[in-house]
C-alpha cells in the first residue's frame, strides 16, 4: 500500500459539488481517503479570473503505481468535465483540478509526471491544506 497526497481545486460551476464528486471518484478509482483537509477559498494563481477557487488536500492509501495514479486522476477530471490540462505555464478556469503532490517518499521526473509536485511549496493554496493532513515524519522529510 502506498500513501499519496493530492491537491484538489475548482473555480467554476458548482465548486462544492465538483469537490465532493471528485472525492467519491477517488475512493472508487484510487483508494481509501484517509485524511482530508478543510476546504479553503483562494484567489486564482498564475492567471487572472474573477472566479475564486476552492482548494483542499487529501491523503489516500492506494495500490496504484504513480503512472496508474496519474491516469486515474486525469480520468476523474475528464469525467467531471475538464477538457484539457494546463500546459506551458498557461492556466485557466477549471471545473476540477487534481494534482499529485507526494507519493510515499519517492521522486519522479518524467515529461508526464513530476513527484514531488514541482510548484507545491510556492503555492499557499496547496501548502496550507497539505500541512493540515501531513504527519510529522512527512513534514520533516519534506524540509530536509
Amino acid at each position: 500500500m502506498h500513501k499519496v497526497y493530492l491537491s484538489l481545486g475548482a473555480n467554476i460551476g458548482d465548486r462544492h459539488a465538483s469537490m465532493s464528486a471528485a472525492l467519491e471518484m477517488l475512493e472508487k478509482a484510487v483508494g481509501r481517503v484517509v485524511r482530508q483537509s478543510s476546504m479553503i477559498e483562494t484567489e486564482p494563481w498564475g492567471f487572472e479570473s474573477e472566479n475564486m477557487f476552492l482548494n483542499m488536500c487529501v491523503a489516500v492509501d492506494t495500490q496504484l503505481s504513480p503512472q496508474q495514479l496519474l491516469v486515474a486522476t486525469q480520468e476523474i477530471e475528464r469525467r467531471l468535465g475538464r477538457k484539457a490540462k494546463s500546459s506551458g505555464g498557461v492556466y485557466a478556469d477549471r471545473l476540477i483540478d487534481i494534482d499529485i503532490l507526494l507519493y510515499d517518499d519517492i521522486s519522479i521526473n518524467t515529461p508526464e509526471l513530476t513527484i514531488p509536485h514541482p510548484h507545491m511549496r510556492e503555492r499557499d493554496f496547496v501548502m496550507r491544506p497539505l500541512m493540515e493532513i501531513l504527519d510529522d515524519a512527512t513534514v520533516s522529510a519534506m524540509f530536509v
